[in-house]
């Protein structure tokens, strides 16, 4: 459906100097696949989605879409839109329509749809991102959840061919993450060609069936979810999928600023999208005012695996050749935890809980 074949972008300023973001790309994109784009920030991912649909048009390569070169001299521009939708990080709705008639104006104007046709599909297409209800609002009544969604529908109203997703959570509260991809994985199963650029990666192993990892301007890795997450071929791809996220707290003596922690830990759960904020904490004082209370200094540690989903809670005593809780601390954790795992370290003895 798609091949792009040795496309670049660079961008020249004022001074003279220049940036090349995309450097070779190249890549052929079969209709119905679901690819996810992942990397770290400033590879050029978004550049990448925004030059195949000339948003932002390439400096050298060629776009072939139906095998038609997208950037031959002439090529009219609005039958790519037609073929081609996009959903950006911000939304981009009309603030001064409501939502229906977001969703109806393209239809109407550019696909020059009867207005009853293009409202009864609009309202179909709202139903099927859950908003119908609010058809007859304006974007500003709506959560950015719920404006990403309308964003989706109004996508979709041109009946493309294959849809660009422009890190579509991105600007989201975490709260709201969850609603935006779990239409966008509806999608993924009605056969629409998707191209979506992400920074979830549990979501990008799971809905794909192709990862594009992005580096250094060009697509270093190509593969299935499998490959690239867990036998991936290059060190680079193999440090970006195994991301581990942590938070660290020292604790020194008995005078320690547990609302600190407190605080960190909910900053923490809310940036990753986890609810087990409260329950990390209360296993924390219990440990720390009950089971190790006469055990300082330590190192607190919370960590989050990004692909595998798992998070846990360490205590590090440095110094320690035996696990500081007994049977009745043990009897007492065990319920409360997926696992609880003691293990002596280089440095002293580890009491780790799986939440």
């Amino acid at each position: 459906m798609i091949s792009v074949q040795h496309l670049t972008k660079t961008y020249y300023n004022a001074d003279g100097s220049s940036l090349t973001v995309l450097k070779d790309i190249n890549c052929d994109i079969q209709k119905g696949e679901v690819i996810s784009i992942i990397g770290p920030s400033g590879t050029g991912k978004s550049t990448f989605l925004r030059s195949l649909n000339l948003l932002d048009p390439p400096t050298g390569g060629r776009i072939l879409v139906d095998g038609e070169d997208i950037l031959a001299k002439g090529y009219p521009v609005h039958k790519l839109r037609q073929k081609m939708g996009m959903v950006f990080q911000n939304f981009n709705l009309f603030e001064h329509m409501t939502v229906l008639e977001n969703v109806m104006y393209a239809p109407v104007k550019i696909l020059k749809e009867d207005k009853q046709q293009a409202r009864d599909e609009a309202l179909a297409l709202l139903k099927k991102v859950g908003l119908v209800e609010k058809a007859d609002v304006y974007p500003a009544s709506l959560s950015g959840g719920q404006k990403q969604r309308v964003a989706i529908a109004r996508a979709l109203a041109m009946k493309p061919d294959a849809i660009l997703f422009d890190e579509p959570t991105s600007a989201l509260d975490p709260t709201m993450v969850g609603e935006v991809l779990s239409v966008i994985r509806q999608l993924s199963k009605s056969g629409l060609t998707m191209l979506i650029v992400t920074h979830e990666m549990r979501f990008a192993r799971d809905v794909s069936t192709r990862i594009f990892f992005m580096n250094e301007g060009v697509i270093y890795e190509d593969g299935t979810p499998e490959q690239i997450f867990e036998h991936p071929v290059h060190s680079a791809t193999k440090a970006f999928v195994q991301r581990i996220q942590k938070l660290v707290f020292e604790i020194g003596s008995d005078d320690f600023d547990y609302l600190q922690i407190h605080t960190g830990i909910n900053r923490f759960c809310l940036k990753y999208n986890l609810t087990q904020g409260e329950h990390a904490y209360a296993l924390i004082k219990e440990v720390l005012f009950t089971h190790m209370r006469n055990i300082r200094p330590l190192t607190l540690r919370m960590t989050h695996a990004e692909l595998s989903g798992v998070t846990t809670v360490d205590f590090m005593v440095e110094n320690l050749d035996h696990s500081p809780l007994n049977d009745a601390a043990r009897d007492s954790l065990r319920p409360q935890v997926k696992d609880l795992i003691e293990e002596p370290t280089k440095r002293g003895f580890r009491v780790k809980l799986i939440i």
